[in-house]
């Protein structure tokens, strides 16, 4: 027999520790950091070490002690501009923190790998959340992509329908309501003789 997957629960809670209390991380929480850069969904360095409890600093000295294991398809380095744009659009520095590195940007296999290089129960619990979360927004475009190309598929029957439509309503308006032709009187017409 082969083994069975482990069913996932509603991403609602993870575990700190074991004796630890529960530590709220909703899907809200999660999706709200998720970025769309250079055509992928991302994570950023500063939000990871957040979720996972270390500081950004340390985050980033396993990552670049195992580069090997982050190639450009797992984790990419943000540009100057990038990271500038990013944080126009959101207020992410806190009073006296500083953004002069760039902060890396870790696609959905980068996170995994990320859990292996961090090596605690907390990173790896928090790993699986948040592939988790990538695998139902995959899972979620693919039904929403289905229905877009059936409504799609749909419009273009209906496009070459509308002469056929309309030509059809002419009649059928023609049929209730038929034009009002002078029609000529019936009975004495004074002057005819």
């Amino acid at each position: 027999m082969g083994r069975e997957k482990p069913v996932l629960e509603p991403l609602t809670y993870i575990v700190d520790e074991p004796s630890a209390p529960y530590v709220l991380l909703a899907d809200e929480a999660l999706l709200a950091k998720v970025r769309h850069i250079r055509g992928q969904k991302v994570m950023l360095d500063r939000d990871l070490a957040e979720r996972y409890g270390v500081e950004v600093k340390r985050l980033k000295e396993q990552v670049r002690r195992n580069m090997e294991r982050f190639p450009e398809a797992f984790m990419f380095e943000l540009t100057l501009e990038e990271d500038h744009a990013l944080r126009s659009h959101s207020a992410t520095l806190k009073q006296g923190e500083h953004g002069k590195y760039r902060p890396f940007a870790f696609t959905e296999h980068g996170i995994l790998m990320l859990s292996n290089v961090l090596r605690s129960e907390r990173a790896i619990a928090v790993s699986i959340r948040i592939i988790d979360l990538f695998v139902r927004m995959r899972e979620a475009l693919f039904v929403h992509k289905g229905i877009l190309l059936k409504l799609q598929r749909s419009e273009r029957k209906v496009d070459g329908h509308d002469a056929d439509i309309r030509t059809i309503l002419h009649r059928l308006r023609r049929l209730l309501d038929p034009p009002r032709e002078p029609r000529e009187r019936i009975g004495f017409k004074p002057g005819k003789a």
